[in-house]
């Protein structure tokens, strides 16, 4: 037997220990059922070919055993909506097949329990994750600084946690991310500057009293600090040009005036007076006969240098 569907019954009690002894499963479907106990450790080295695990909706309690990092071949791995709790083990960087392309999508969902801790660093590992669902926990701390090596994450949601700290610059680079929720922490700072990141709805980010930036109203301190001085230096620059403008005025305008002064003065004071104006021409008429004589005499003393 390869394949268990079981979803959506009234299955209650605990994951009978018979189920060990089915070691082809490939696939395990036990969702939405009211299977109950802690779950149990042998499925990790009891079911070493297993792809996809869903125990989503029912009443399991106690910690994530170890012994689920040996899944080395889990694809798809979705305990949510249970009463799951302890925090996330560090050894979930060894279901290598999340970190190989695949036909399947890699996806982990964890959401609605009541886990704790920090979200592993170690979960950057898994190159290959499509998705990742951590919301509605009691996880706190950062978001890893490393999470835009999850290049391959195509839905993201840690909303409903006590997560704090800023957003990492590093998660505007997955360029895939096409659903994105961080709602209802504690996150600080300024929504980091990426088409990517501005691109989802307000709503994404909302319930993080102390974030700011786009696509938030809230505007960021420092921020406003520059636009301050954007307006300042603006503002000085305007009166510079108005202050040059004023200044060109005055000289192109002196220019005018000095040049209709001067023409006017010499040339009306020539027609207004015929006694000045028959002087002034017979004083050019000899300044042009001088300079004909002295032209003439300087072209033959040039010929004769030149014979010689």
């Amino acid at each position: 037997m390869q394949t268990l569907h079981l979803r959506n019954n009234n299955l209650t009690g605990a994951l009978p220990s018979s189920l060990k002894n089915c070691r082809d499963l490939h696939l395990v479907d036990l969702g939405k059922n009211k299977l109950s106990g802690r779950l149990p450790s042998w499925i990790g080295g009891s079911l070493p070919y297993l792809i996809v695990l869903n125990l989503r909706s029912n009443e399991f309690n106690g910690s994530i055993p170890l012994n689920l990092c040996q899944l080395r071949k889990i694809q798809m791995l979705d305990l949510s909506s249970n009463n799951i709790s302890g925090a996330i083990p560090k050894c979930l960087k060894n279901l290598t097949a999340m970190t190989q392309k695949g036909r399947l999508i890699k996806s982990i969902d964890f959401s609605s329990n009541k886990l704790i801790g920090e979200i592993p660093i170690e979960v950057i590992d898994l190159v290959e994750l499509v998705s990742l669902n951590l919301s509605r926990n009691n996880l706190i701390g950062p978001i890893p600084s490393t999470i835009g090596q999850l290049k391959s994450l195509d839905f993201l949601d840690l909303s409903q946690n006590q997560l704090s700290g800023g957003i990492p610059s590093s998660l505007a680079q997955i360029a895939r991310l096409g659903v994105l929720d961080l709602s209802n922490n504690t996150l600080s700072g300024k929504i980091p500057l990426g088409t990517q990141l501005q691109s989802f709805n307000a709503s994404t980010y909302e319930g993080n009293s102390g974030l700011c930036g786009p696509p938030l109203s809230k505007r960021c301190p420092e921020d406003e600090n520059k636009s301050g001085e954007f307006f300042f230096t603006g503002l000085s620059s305007k009166n510079e040009d108005i202050q040059n403008g004023v200044n060109n005025i005055w000289f192109y305008g002196n220019i005018v005036l000095g040049f209709n002064i001067g023409f006017w003065g010499v040339c009306g004071t020539l027609l207004l007076h015929g006694s000045w104006r028959h002087a002034y021409f017979k004083f050019l008429n000899k300044i042009k006969d001088r300079l004909y004589v002295t032209t003439t005499i300087n072209m033959n003393r040039l010929r004769r240098s030149f014979l010689c």
